[in-house]
């Protein structure tokens, strides 16, 4: 839904035309949802809306700063991840993105604390249905890196830790993609997929130039065969917030986006 969240759908049309364009599972934003529940709407509305499309809503984009230092802040982000998670189980989403949301700009955190941070959202995930997946954000000078979050998960020693990773922060923080197999199974359940332009290096290049995959220079299929495992399907999720694409008819747009996906992923 990042991908037509620029045109300002609202979370029923987002999903008519996600399913309209051939989409059978999507990934949605908390805040929207929260917008349709304002309207007067019940979850059992979101739900039904959810089935009778024959969608299946995979993941959620949620942005409580469960990471932070300060210990007040902390304590009301568990609340709200408490009311999210509790609301995503009303719509049949299973997962929830745990981004170091709060943390971007500050200095850098002591991961056994984060570790220990994040087991307790996981704790919260066990009780709600609704697991956190520790979100690598390039950008952030916290949690930019694959070896960061993979100490996280490690550390928490949570058996229901998992990690979401995104071909453009992989990028943008400067991950090396030799090390994406030691990842290994069930460390990813989802995985962000999408691509970059030849013109931008590491340094200058931001979330809204993210492009179609296939349009752009990311070794995609490099990746996708480097996280692919056999036995356990790995959901790949479109993710781009590209002003040009806002600009652009809603489902022209999802159909695009469905059918380079379809074409990057052949062979793998």
């Amino acid at each position: 839904m990042s991908t037509l969240r620029g045109h300002k759908l609202g979370f029923e049309k987002e999903l008519q035309i996600a399913a309209q364009a051939g989409f059978r599972s999507v990934e949605v934003w908390v805040d929207t949802v929260q917008d349709y529940l304002k309207q007067g709407k019940t979850l059992t509305d979101a739900r039904k809306v959810i089935t009778d499309l024959g969608l299946t809503v995979e993941n959620a984009i949620g942005f409580a700063p469960w990471i932070v230092d300060d210990a007040g802040v902390r304590s009301k982000a568990l609340e709200q991840m408490k009311r999210e998670m509790d609301m995503l189980a009303g719509i049949g989403c299973k997962r929830t993105a745990a981004p170091p949301m709060g943390a971007t700009t500050s200095p850098k955190l002591d991961l056994m604390k984060v570790a220990e941070r994040y087991r307790i959202i996981l704790e919260l995930g066990t009780q709600t249905g609704v697991i956190p997946h520790l979100e690598l954000w390039g950008f952030s000078s916290n949690l930019s890196k694959l070896s960061e979050v993979m100490y996280v998960a490690l550390e928490s020693g949570h058996p229901s830790a998992r990690l979401l990773l995104d071909v453009y922060h992989l990028y943008k923080g400067g991950s090396s993609l030799a090390s994406l197999p030691l990842v290994g199974k069930p460390a990813m359940e989802i995985f962000h997929v999408n691509d970059y332009p030849a013109n931008l290096t590491a340094e200058k290049i931001t979330d809204a130039d993210r492009i179609f995959a296939g349009d752009g220079v990311a070794p995609i299929q490099k990746i996708l065969k480097a996280i692919h495992t056999p036995e356990q399907p790995l959901i790949l999720s479109l993710e781009v917030f590209n002003k040009s694409y806002y600009a652009q008819d809603p489902l022209t747009v999802a159909k695009n986006g469905l059918a380079k996906m379809k074409a990057v992923t052949g062979g793998v």
